[in-house]
């Protein structure tokens, strides 16, 4: 399969790390000849140094023969350009990152004219993500499937926890609640773990479940943190825009700290319900006068990952409940986790995962089964797919118990029309389900992979 990558920006150039890894065949575009030998010194990709909505440059890429391009330059209206140049010229399928909110609003109506297969708003996901974690302000990290009916929940073991000492066996015989545990991650080990997993204190683990019965279980453990009322973000750019407006929908108290006064001003415009406040959030006098210590949430959103860490670990030691940062750099990120910070989030790392799904469902598109969602868990260890099946194979109907699996994967969950399905041995896999695997096994891309 033949990518063209246009931008060699953090996007595109994880996007090309990932695609390279896998055994794609890579080809990056951009116009900044020392970041070009930067990726092809570290990545085995080829470069083309050009403007990305230059025919001759993307014909020189080879584009005209591309199976698809994805454009992720800075700016929104060269990638549609792009995109649009590169399927005139040939190219199969078309991938655009769109930011802006006006342009993102109205890709209905232009995706058509433009050809393109997918448009990605890096900022609309993350703000989703974070939506999602400030409404079950328990888990560290929520990731969805079978369009939010599944959840994939990440939450840390504290020492008060009555799951301490116990066995996952015993969980559930105890608990008897329809969550499955698919993976852990026990100090520097990363484990899928069988029924006889002891779990310890420091421990995070990853459940799969319906939103419901995650809900059941976190009161089962008598943990349930209060919803969150009030919430101070830090930083005015688009993610706290799409924020905003989804956390004032269900009625939440939403403050924006913005340093730009004419930022800010656009934001009392677009954000009637929202306080906007003109200021530095690294500002800890400016953050305690604005009633930090009164927050139910804290989220850093500014565009500097120093800035996010600095302020939220404030936000920490004013005993602010539920901390959210967003952290782009991928080494800083980890770093952070060992901080207490609750969730980190990145635009990269979303906008990523959301293409290589796309990717991995055009490469196995005349397969049995479509992956129609992936994410990259516990700095990338552990994968999460979603698929779907489309016709009948050498695994569906047959009970899961006489499948031989390869070691360290596990069917997490199956939807079948309204039903959420958490496996045991005598459930089968039919056409038409939504399966749930989670693998630390790489570049999966049918079920039929895991199978001995």
């Amino acid at each position: 399969m033949e990518i063209v990558i246009i931008g060699d920006g953090k996007v595109g150039f994880k996007l090309a790390q990932q695609l390279s890894v896998e055994n794609y065949d890579v080809v990056m575009i951009d116009n900044n000849e020392k970041k070009m030998k930067f990726a092809v010194d570290r990545l085995d990709i080829a470069c083309v140094t050009g403007d990305g909505v230059d025919a001759e440059v993307q014909k020189q890429a080879g584009v005209p023969h591309a199976d698809l391009v994805i454009a992720c330059t800075s700016a929104d209206e060269c990638n549609m350009l792009s995109c649009l140049i590169a399927k005139r010229l040939g190219a199969k399928h078309t991938i655009a990152r769109v930011r802006n909110p006006i342009y993102f609003n109205q890709i209905g109506l232009l995706k058509e004219d433009l050809h393109l297969s997918m448009a990605v708003n890096p900022e609309l996901i993350v703000a989703d993500e974070i939506n999602r974690l400030l409404l079950f302000p328990d888990a560290s990290k929520i990731e969805t499937f079978v369009k939010g009916r599944v959840e994939l929940i990440e939450f840390p073991i504290m020492k008060d926890s009555r799951l301490v000492g116990m066995s996952l066996a015993e969980m559930y015989d105890k608990l008897q609640i329809k969550v499955l545990v698919c993976a852990v991650e026990h100090g520097d080990q990363v484990l899928i773990p069988d029924g006889y997993y002891v779990v310890h204190e420091g421990d995070r683990l990853h459940i799969a479940a319906s939103h419901r019965e995650v809900e059941s279980f976190f009161n089962l453990l008598g943990k349930h943190r209060e919803k969150i009322k009030k919430v101070i973000i830090c930083g005015g750019g688009r993610v706290a825009y799409y924020l905003t407006r989804q956390l004032c929908s269900v009625g939440m108290q939403v403050k924006i700290i913005e340093k730009d006064v004419e930022r800010g001003e656009q934001l009392c415009e677009l954000l009637p319900k929202a306080t906007i406040i003109n200021g530095d959030a690294t500002d800890h006098d400016l953050l305690i006068e604005e009633g930090i210590e009164e927050a139910d949430a804290f989220v850093a959103l500014t565009g500097m990952d120093e800035e996010n860490i600095i302020t939220s670990l404030f936000a920490k030691s004013q005993g602010v409940d539920k901390i959210i940062a967003k952290v782009n750099e991928d080494r800083r990120a980890r770093m952070v986790e060992d901080f207490g910070i609750d969730s980190i989030v990145s635009a990269k790392t979303a906008t990523a995962d959301a293409i290589l799904s796309y990717v991995r469902a055009r490469k196995n598109s005349q397969g049995s089964a479509n992956v129609e969602t992936m994410y990259q868990l516990v700095d990338e260890q552990v994968e999460a797919l979603e698929f779907i099946i489309r016709s009948e194979t050498s695994y569906t109907g047959i009970p899961l118990k006489e499948l031989s699996l390869k070691s360290n994967n596990l069917i997490a969950c199956i939807a079948r029309k309204r039903e959420i399905i958490i496996p045991g041995g005598d459930d089968c896999i039919e056409v038409g389900d939504s399966v749930i695997l989670v693998t630390m096994d790489k570049h999966i891309e049918d079920l039929k992979d895991i199978l001995v």
